[in-house]
């Protein structure tokens, strides 16, 4: 499938899946914006090397997206230097785990500024530009705990359910258009967000890295492979494709069979 010509804005997408998901696209001919934190001379580096591999051309912005004035500019950044915002995917996504009685405050309203309202933020403004041109595809990253709980994890399943609802909203009131809205449910991808939760394991249980993964894996997810940025990436662009004109408002689980149990 070929994107050549579209604008793709992947928020969170320096590192892991958002990463993943930026390649994909800028592979299959889309100018991309990408958006995350990390050393300024990696990322010039990560900029021109899918711009030079790829033949697209790549913008980035530092936009903290718990700021919506700085979305807001974001957005119109990707437009004006890139040429409009054809493709929106709200990836940026941050985690926090505590029982809910001793879950700091602070740590709540940042799991949900980011995860959340800043997905709504990028739609609100990105969705101009969409229907200048009558297309456009909106692909939010939730999780498999946008479909099901887990202890412990109060703001991010919150997040992740409050994701999938916006999704439907936004698909609904876009249904007679050219532009779509959906949400990909990963499992468990080996990002660093999730070698965090591995290596916190690893030294709570005194286990090694492998033991530490394989129960991790065992606890959720039957296939006991982690899902990979890449295999995101594939989803994300069958979503943007024209196959998936007619796909609005749902929520596509990538999770090994974590939600078939």
């Amino acid at each position: 499938m070929k994107l050549s010509g579209k604008v793709a804005l992947v928020t969170g997408s320096t590192s892991g899946i958002g990463l993943g998901i930026a390649r994909a696209l800028a592979h299959s001919g889309a100018h991309v914006m990408l958006n995350g934190f990390g050393d300024k001379a990696l990322i010039d580096v990560l900029v021109a090397d899918i711009g030079s591999q790829c033949k697209v051309k790549v913008g980035y912005s530092g936009a903290d997206m718990s700021k919506p004035g700085e979305i807001e500019a974001m957005v119109a950044q990707a437009a004006r230097e890139l040429g409009g915002v054809d493709i929106l995917v709200n990836n940026a996504g941050v985690q926090h785990v505590a029982p809910v009685e001793e879950f700091p405050v602070d740590k709540w309203d940042a799991v949900i500024a980011i995860n959340l309202s800043a997905a709504f933020h990028t739609i609100r403004a990105a969705l101009p530009y969409m229907k200048e041109r009558d297309w456009g595809r909106i692909i939010n990253i939730a999780s498999t705990h946008g479909l099901v709980g887990s202890a412990r994890k109060a703001a991010y399943v919150a997040s992740k359910h409050g994701i999938l609802g916006l999704t439907k909203v936004v698909a609904l009131e876009t249904a007679t258009t050219g532009i779509t809205c959906n949400a990909i449910c990963p499992g468990w991808v080996l990002t660093p967000l999730v070698q965090k939760q591995v290596d916190a394991r690893a030294s709570r249980d005194g286990l090694d890295d492998a033991e530490a993964k394989r129960r991790l894996l065992g606890e959720k997810q039957p296939s006991l492979q982690f899902t990979t940025p890449e295999q995101i990436g594939a989803a994300t662009l069958f979503l943007c494709s024209e196959a998936a004109a007619q796909v609005r408002g749902i929520a596509l689980p990538v999770d090994g069979g974590w939600t078939a149990q």
